[in-house]
């Protein structure tokens, strides 16, 4: 009986509910395959070739077919590729396609796509430690940043941050950072390449082909005449053969690698760690503990000491990358990065519903970014049926309307957006700053729109259309929003009044009365005269709405709270995206106050005028 038979007879209830999830690792040369048929219980491992199939279809169509697979509903790939969008382009391979293609070719609820190396990074927190093989001295800090770096066909770099709930990776193309020589080998080493590239990356020399490449340019200039050896051969060569070039290959690339690993380390204050991975390092694991890599890390002039404290280790795991998309994965359905299993839920529940209603199901299935991007006309236009059904459609799932059925649907597809940080250095070009700027606030957008709470933005919106009057508390960043806020109220002739001096939120929420509204600002939500103020506010009657995090106490106080818990160091930094995602919700509130019936005036046409003015 095999282990994992074993496994799920003693645990039955660890096995998935709906079925063994696909995990994939798949890179230029090979593609590694798995079952996973619960936490941590993989079966069918097996390895194929790239070479020998088309595209990612059939090679996907040949692995399901080989081992009998029963109905996948959710998988999850790491690719050896930057991921950005649905149409990805391999980098090594002449392979394109679109992942929403790929998943609904499969029949799959859920797939997952991310680069490999940022799988990899995610590995690491849960590796065991005899799937770790430490090189040198250093002990990893608690709560510490931790580098990951590892040759294989290419040279793939990522990071991972620890926060309050969890892991964070790192985005990261740092393999293509220009090779900087150490010595005048070296240094011959870089001129030989650069008959063949005008730009040398670390990577065209600290991988696979890095290493034959080496290998021919020590021949030249030692003046041996060598046949050429792919990199396995080089290591069969100096390991079992002894062959002197082969081992001075190896010597050269362990050393260019600890360079590389101590440059990733105090870029990123790595006192988790740097591990390497990769299919290059841990076939010579036992030499690599003696070569010169540690040595080579730690000579760093000034930095030495530093370096010092920072330990090295060999992931020695067989398919680390399958434990990292596995927790991508689950974390994804369990609904952390804001997805859910809406898919699911259509596909479970579409026999239940009427013949025009599983039509609009057909439609969302099998187009789901259709159905996101279209109105409601278009919607119904391309499902055969009338608006009406769209909207029966929408509360036969349990939702309020087309609109929010969009925003949470939305959530079931992010898993095809990169959701990432990018540390932005000192050394970034403006285009390379702007690019990371742009994407890090993006990828918060994504995440804040997902966990918003549509409940409480209708309870604001209706006591902001029934508000006598409206004023708005903030200081510091969050001044500015509310700036924004009374410029945008004050055009539905709604009286409106601003506030950023502390001395004065008292004052003023003791002039409130019955009927008016205040809109707190703050990032933390924790300044004593704003809390006071607040509880003047609600002492006299008045309503407040708090945009601040979820758990601070100004929520505690507020009528209703538009959670904003985005983190940021707002004690040494301006508080950006927070702010960004506070004026969101300013403007998700005026569009729906725009939206909204009329009131008892007859108001409704002349609010709806403003909307192109709040939208621009």
């Amino acid at each position: 009986m095999s282990t994992e038979t074993e496994h799920l007879i003693k645990h039955p209830r660890s096995a998935y509910a709906d079925g063994p999830r696909l995990l994939a690792d798949i890179g230029a040369t090979h593609a590694r395959f798995a079952l996973e048929a619960a936490p941590g219980v993989l079966r069918g491992v097996a390895v194929l070739r790239c070479d020998d199939y088309p595209g990612i279809v059939p090679l996907l169509n040949a692995y399901l077919a080989d081992h009998n697979a029963e109905k996948i509903q959710h998988a999850a790939f790491a690719l050896a590729n930057p991921i950005s969008g649905d149409l990805i382009r391999m980098t090594n391979r002449d392979w394109q396609f679109s992942t929403d293609e790929v998943r609904r070719t499969l029949g799959l609820s859920t797939l997952l796509i991310v680069n490999d190396f940022t799988a990899l990074a995610m590995a690491i927190p849960a590796l065991p430690a005899d799937q770790i093989l430490q090189v040198g001295a250093g002990k990893a800090a608690a709560h510490s940043v931790v580098g990951v770096l590892g040759p294989g066909t290419g040279l793939g770099v990522s990071g991972v941050i620890p926060t309050i709930d969890g892991f964070v990776t790192l985005g990261s193309e740092g393999g293509h950072m220009n090779f900087a020589p150490a010595d005048e080998r070296e240094c011959a080493i870089l001129q030989f390449a650069w008959r063949e590239w005008p730009h040398v990356s670390n990577e065209r020399l600290i991988s696979g082909p890095g290493m034959e490449l080496i290998h021919r340019a020590l021949a030249h200039r030692n003046g041996v005449d060598a046949l050429a050896r792919t990199s396995a051969e080089i290591i069969t060569g100096a390991l079992e053969e002894h062959d002197a070039l082969c081992l001075e290959v190896l010597e050269v690339f362990s050393g260019m690698l600890g360079g590389a690993a101590a440059n990733l380390a105090v870029t990123l204050g790595s006192f988790g760690g740097i591990y390497i991975g990769g299919g290059i390092v841990p076939r010579m694991a036992e030499w690599f503990v003696t070569s010169p890599f540690r040595a080579r890390f730690e000579a760093k002039g000034r930095f030495t000491d530093y370096l010092a404290q920072i330990p090295t280790f060999v992931i020695m795991a067989p398919n680390p990358a399958f434990q990292g998309v596995a927790s991508i994965l689950s974390e994804h359905l369990r609904g952390r990065s804001g997805a859910n299993t809406l898919m699911e839920r259509v596909q479970h529940l579409q026999h239940e519903l009427s013949p025009a209603e599983q039509r609009v199901a057909t439609l969302v299935l099998e187009h789901p970014r259709k159905v996101l991007g279209e109105p409601i006309a278009e919607i119904a236009r391309l499902a055969d049926v009338s608006q009406p059904t769209v909207i029966r459609f929408c509360r036969s799932l349990g939702f309020s309307g087309l609109a929010d059925f969009k925003l949470k649907f939305a959530g079931s597809l992010t898993g095809t957006i990169p959701v990432r940080h990018s540390q932005v250095r000192m050394s970034d070009s403006t285009h390379d700053l702007s690019a990371k700027v742009i994407d890090n606030t993006v990828s918060a957008i994504l995440k804040f729109r997902d966990q918003l709470d549509v409940t409480s933005i209708d309870r604001a919106i209706a006591l902001l259309r029934a508000a006598r009057r409206v004023e708005f508390y903030a200081m510091g960043s969050a001044r500015v929003v509310s700036l924004d806020a009374q410029h945008k109220f004050f055009r539905f002739r709604i009286p409106t009044a601003t506030y950023g001096d502390s001395h004065l939120f008292a004052l003023a929420a003791d002039l409130l009365k019955p009927g008016d509204v205040v809109i707190a600002v703050s990032t933390a939500g924790q300044l004593p005269e704003l809390l006071a103020a607040v509880d003047r506010a609600r002492a006299v009657g008045a309503d407040v709405i708090a945009i601040t995090n979820s758990k601070s106490a100004l929520a505690k106080k507020a009528t209703v709270c538009l959670a904003v818990d985005h983190t940021e160091d707002n004690t040494s930094f301006l508080s950006m995206i927070s702010r960004i995602l506070q004026l969101l919700l300013i403007d998700i509130m005026s569009v729906g106050i725009s939206l909204a019936g009329p009131d008892e005036n007859g108001e409704i046409d002349r609010r709806r005028l403003l909307i192109s003015h709040l939208d621009s």
